[in-house]
């Protein structure tokens, strides 16, 4: 399946934005994602990230993230079957959004954005869509994904939504590099508060086995508990002994 990709040098720029300091939490993707969604005039979104590293032929889509209520599998094995290999080899090559019109009725891809787009083979599926392609090096690349049987997105539509996907797929590539920190992220008090409090201590036993005051405690218990990304103690703790901090 080939693709043309015969728009402008100009626009093959790659897009480069700036991390955020603090990286996004999972329901605020799809907040943003939804707010995208309604705007475009679509039904749904899907979120596509590279799988595998190496040789071309080991690298594959996997869906990250996504609003289809049903048929999950059956959508995501569609999208990946009739334009996945595409969608890998225009990744490495272009930065342009790629559109696809569906082959039910009134599926349909306005033409306005022509300049800004590749327009893949029509007819595939049953839904029409647009995919913005994100790089961000040797991690985080993909796709993200709108479908619908309308999509009607001007120039600048195109590239704001382009700029908000790529926005959105650095912060999930931000979450994971979070899920991923060593033990330092944790101070070695932090560390031996949360071990002692699941070993079953309270907060007056670990400060008298420390040396600290109660108040001391709870601040390194209260600190570690935001750090994890947990709602409370109890959820720090097996969040704590699932990343291999504490046992």
């Amino acid at each position: 399946m080939g693709i043309q990709l015969s728009a402008p040098a100009a626009l093959e720029t790659e897009i480069r934005l700036a991390r955020p300091p603090k990286a996004a939490r999972a329901s605020d993707f799809v907040s943003r994602l939804q707010v995208m969604q309604t705007i475009l005039g679509a039904e749904h979104f899907a979120v596509l990230r590279v799988a595998g590293h190496g040789l071309p032929s080991a690298r594959r889509l996997a869906l990250a993230l996504h609003n289809w209520a049903n048929d999950v599998d059956g959508n995501a094995r569609a999208l990946i079957e009739a334009y996945g290999p595409t969608m890998l080899a225009h990744l490495e090559a272009s930065m342009l959004p790629l559109i696809w019109e569906g082959a039910g009725d009134n599926q349909f891809v306005e033409p306005g954005a022509e300049p800004f787009t590749v327009r893949l083979p029509a007819r595939l599926l049953s839904w029409s869509g647009i995919a913005f392609p994100v790089r961000l090096g040797a991690h985080g690349n993909g796709y993200v994904v709108f479908t619908g049987a309308f999509i009607a997105p001007s120039s600048d539509l195109v590239v704001d939504m382009h700029m908000k996907s790529c926005q959105i797929l650095i912060d999930m590539l931000a979450v994971d590099e979070k899920k991923l920190l060593p033990s330092e992220a944790l101070s070695e008090r932090e560390i031996a508060c949360l071990q002692m409090a699941g070993d079953g201590c309270i907060s007056e036993a670990i400060a008298e086995k420390m040396g600290l005051s109660v108040h001391t405690v709870n601040a390194y218990l209260g600190t570690a508990t935001t750090k994890l990304d947990a709602v409370n103690r109890i959820q720090a703790i097996a969040k704590a002994i699932r990343l291999g901090y504490i046992t």
